[in-house]
């Protein structure tokens, strides 16, 4: 392949896109360049599909390698080891909006493979991998319906930003992944401070207008390239097995989709096709799998129609019908905060569990240490649909789908500062019908509040879908397992009363305009509004105190010249402290020291320890000190640990004094006054001015 390379000046600076230079034997290669940081991506589609096949097995696997930042992994090997949680979300980034343009029917295993080996620490690599991607495939014999991109979309100060720099984005209120082609939007991820509907809306649109450039330079390098796209046919249909197909099944399962338990509808669904199977199984022999599809089809068929048609879901609701909602609290004894949220068939338990700064979840990666406080896992167990499994860990759905929990639910926290605790919540869904990501975030609001969190406000969320049939359009509220599946997008949208805080969308069509996506955002909030009412039924503020078994955390401030002094030589002081209170201590290098125990008298023990070895001396005030070293002209007396005085010969007593040790030896304990501290610190002390006086509170 010769060389090819494009540029176009973007968001203020040059995006490259390379091809013909590295990785020349896979399919299709790129390198996408944007100030230092680079993206080399490869494409290669097996030229043999497997027998049986009946999905399309696409990967993408992301890496980000530790050179690319000029850093040597932390791991105890030294090298890469495994995907990151951070990779993970990437890979799904690039892979909901590509896969639903390679064409139906083509069930060749691809394997997309985006590796960062360049970071800049400025622009951030992950939206480069979505256009890295796009143009692999453009320049490759792979047919796809392309090019896409994906642009990142901030706001600072007001204003939108496409491709905003990592520092740009501190200071914005709004972070979402818009990709999309020439003519609509494909998918959307990310996160929002509340945003209104409309600010939503107007972002969204940003983006898909900014990526043109970059759509518009990966045709030029595909005219460039110009290599032909492979020769590929969709397997033709059957006319005579259809129609036959048809008239068993149509009205069989247009009964059986109008079953309002998901188990019993499924349960009628197999049956209805496994009848079908039977009847035709003399007469096609061997086409067991072709009969499946095609009453699939009719599945499929049938519920759109009956929506877009007859408007009527499946389980009976209208379009912007939400299901049975029941909520409660404080199911869990232990755990320091929990709640059951059930929606329909789908339900979520949450618990919830709160650590000091030890907790924190430590991660390396390429552009530098990295330290999570708020912490939201979801697992997916297979008996949440009823099934068997031995994938018992979490996979990639399950990864994202508590990220988008999580980003959900972190903008409602209050600041580090004012609450500093880590935060850990664990959302297990028990049943799963219809976007149990969106019951997960209900559920980790109430047991939050539940646990004494003080968040700003409670957050819900609600799956919205999409039926389009030419011109005919339904745009459905809290959307089912099945209208999932067999519709067209899968939209979720979360956030409080006053805006929205994350959404995600995913859609199985070229993409949705604005008006589409209008109407599901405002659907979407009175979906969300109606979902906070019931939440409020089993808790609308967050409880006055934390659990009696959640650790209490005290913070003091020091100066920060003392915090050596806390620490202690080799950390002595400190370990000390906490070997004689049981409390976690983290201290921070402006002063700030965090303490945690659930027992009181031991927090309020360390706190004096630490007191005890900051507290300076005060003019004027008494202090019980311990004589530690007599001398010819006086007496230095310990006042408090660390910090001593001097108590010169004239300030012993009232009479005139000869001999120090005729007053005071060492190791005595004397009634002290601070009566002056010089320029350097030096402190003086008078044994004579504190006669006939008595500590505060003491006799």
């Amino acid at each position: 392949m010769a060389y090819h390379k494009v540029e176009v000046e973007f968001n203020g600076q040059p995006l490259t896109i390379e091809t013909g230079k590295m990785a020349r034997q896979a399919d299709g290669a790129t390198v996408v360049t944007y100030g230092e940081t680079k993206v080399l991506c490869t494409v290669v589609s097996a030229k043999q599909m497997r027998e049986g096949q009946g999905f399309f097995p696409l990967t993408v696997n992301y890496a980000e390698k530790f050179y690319a930042g000029g850093k040597i992994p932390g791991s105890f090997f030294r090298r890469e080891r495994g995907a990151t949680e951070r990779e993970t979300l990437i890979c799904r980034l690039i892979d909901r909006p590509m896969r639903p343009l390679f064409p139906k029917g083509y069930l060749y295993e691809t394997q997309i493979m985006p590796t960062a080996i360049s970071i800049d620490k400025v622009n951030d690599p992950d939206t480069l991998s979505i256009v890295a991607a796009s143009a692999a495939v453009e320049v490759s014999d792979i047919p796809f319906d392309g090019p896409i991109a994906g642009v990142r979309v901030g706001r600072v100060d007001g204003q939108f930003i496409a491709n905003p720099t990592l520092q740009q984005m501190e200071q914005s209120d709004l972070d979402i992944i818009v990709a999309g082609s020439k003519d609509a939007v494909i998918m959307v991820e990310g996160e929002a401070k509340f945003l209104s509907e409309q600010e939503m809306l107007e972002a969204i649109f940003f983006g898909h207008e900014a990526m043109q450039p970059l759509i518009e330079v990966q045709i030029r390098l595909r005219e460039m390239v110009g290599i032909a796209k492979r020769e590929f046919t969709p397997k033709t249909t059957d006319l005579e097995l259809e129609a036959k197909v048809n008239a068993l099944l149509e009205e069989k399962i247009l009964s059986a989709v109008r079953i309002r338990t998901k188990q019993e509808r499924s349960a009628a669904v197999k049956q209805a096709k496994a009848e079908a199977q039977e009847a035709l199984a003399d007469e096609f022999p061997d086409r067991a799998d072709e009969i499946a599809s095609l009453a699939d089809k009719v599945e499929k068929r049938v519920v759109r129609q009956m929506i877009i048609k007859d408007k009527v879901r499946i389980d009976g609701r209208g379009m912007s019908d939400i299901r049975a909602i029941s909520c409660e609290v404080g199911l869990l004894p232990r755990a320091h905060g929990s709640a059951l949220f059930t929606r329909g068939e789908t339900q979520a338990l949450v618990g919830l569990a709160l650590g000091t700064s030890v907790d924190e979840q430590r991660m390396d990666n390429v552009q530098g240490m990295e330290f999570k406080k708020y912490l939201l896992h979801y697992n997916f167990p297979p008996f949440c649909v009823g099934e068997t499994s031995m994938r018992l860990f979490p996979g990639r759905r399950e990864i994202g789908h508590g990220y988008l929990a999580e980003r959900a639910t972190a903008k409602i926290l209050p600041h580090h500062d004012q609450f500093p605790y880590t935060i850990r919540v664990v959302s297990e869904v028990l049943e799963s019908n219809g976007s149990s990501s969106m019951a997960s975030v209900c559920a980790t609001s109430m047991a939050l509040m539940d646990g004494g969190v003080p968040v700003k406000e409670a957050v819900s969320g609600i799956a919205m879908g999409l039926i389009k049939e030419g011109n005919d359009v339904a745009v459905l509220s809290d959307i089912l397992g099945d209208e999932d599946h067999l519709g067209d997008m899968d939209f979720k949208v979360t956030g409080t009363r006053d805006g929205v805080t994350a959404l995600q969308m995913d859609i199985k069509i070229t993409g949705v305009n604005r008006e589409i996506m209008k109407q599901a955002l405002e659907q979407a909030r009175d979906g969300r509004i109606h979902i906070l009412e019931k939440m409020a039924e089993a808790i609308s503020a967050p409880r006055e105190d934390l659990s009696i078994y959640a650790p209490r955390i005290t913070t003091i401030y020091v100066k920060s010249d003392q915090v050596r002094t806390v620490i202690g030589s080799g950390g002595k002081n400190i370990r000390g402290i906490i070997e004689a209170t049981g409390c976690s201590i983290d201290i921070e290098d402006d002063g700030r020291i965090n303490i945690a125990s659930a027992d009181g008298d031991a927090c309020r023990k360390a706190i004096k320890m630490i007191r005890d070895l900051t507290q300076e001396a005060e003019v004027g005030k008494l202090y019980m000190g311990t004589v530690r070293k007599v001398m010819e002209f006086g007496a230095f007396v310990e006042i408090f640990p660390g910090t001593d005085g001097l108590v010169h010969v004239s300030e012993l007593d009232k009479e005139r004094v000869r001999n120090v040790t005729d007053i005071l030896k060492e190791g005595d304990q004397v009634l002290v006054k601070c009566i002056g501290i010089d320029k350097q610190g030096k402190i003086k002390l008078s044994r004579k001015e504190a006669l006939g006086q008595s500590l505060p509170d003491q006799d």
